[in-house]
């Protein structure tokens, strides 16, 4: 059975859009792991646009499911991370006008500051991914560097417009997947996926995680949280 991770920076984003003081994300992270999420997953982003510092250490305090910080591999980002000392750290390009994460991190064009920022991360004891796409040049890249675990960028399989596309495109992840445990490093998913596209991935057994958010809370907008992560847990048991 695979591993969930509930992405919460949406309950953030709503809380910001006010400057308010809720819906606050950390009373949505321990419903989640209430309701059996394996993980909580939060984005502290350059720009703070939607979870906040401050939300990050609550985080780590409340909760007793693995915490993955999601961040860009910056000096800053690095120094906070060491701080907070999450359980997972997982790297993650950035661009400040983009909506969500567009696309994988390009690791091998920057394998020696990967490398240096994985080693950083683990002398303070956090276990390092790399959000990439499934392409197998950075999928060596990516082993080069040391890190304990990959996840998979999904967007090209989701944003497919046919069935043969989308088809292909599961193929790449899958095959993705299979390279990486060959590798030797965790096998984690994630990006678009939603209660329609995750079963044909979770079905093969390939992929150790699921890292989930907007899906999950868009559904909990009309069922609660609880529940949402409920019906997500059976879709990739």
């Amino acid at each position: 059975m695979a591993r969930l991770g509930v992405n919460i920076d949406h309950v953030a984003t709503l809380r910001q859009a006010r400057a308010a003081k809720e819906p606050n994300p950390v009373t949505a992270a321990v419903l989640a792991e209430m309701a059996g999420a394996n993980g909580i997953v939060a984005h502290l982003r350059e720009d703070r646009r939607h979870i906040q510092e401050r939300d990050v250490f609550l985080l780590r305090e409340m909760i007793r499911v693995p915490l993955d910080l999601e961040m860009a591999a910056t000096d800053e980002m690095v120094r906070l991370a060491l701080e907070v000392r999450p359980a997972v750290v997982t790297l993650v390009p950035e661009r400040r006008l983009e909506l969500t994460t567009e696309g994988g991190l390009n690791v091998a064009g920057q394998i020696g500051e990967i490398t240096k920022v994985t080693g950083q991360l683990h002398d303070g004891g956090i276990r390092v991914a790399l959000f990439i796409d499934p392409d197998v040049a950075q999928i060596k890249a990516a082993d080069k560097t040391g890190a304990d675990a990959i996840e998979i960028h999904t967007g090209r399989y989701v944003n497919s417009r046919t069935a043969a596309d989308r088809e292909t495109e599961r193929h790449h992840v899958i095959e993705a997947a299979r390279l990486i445990a060959k590798l030797g490093m965790g096998v984690h998913a994630g990006h678009g996926l939603d209660y329609r596209n995750v079963r044909a991935l979770a079905a093969t057994g390939e992929i150790e995680e699921f890292n989930i958010g907007h899906s999950i809370l868009s559904r909990a907008v009309m069922v609660g949280i609880a529940q949402a992560v409920r019906e997500m847990k059976e879709q990739v048991a």
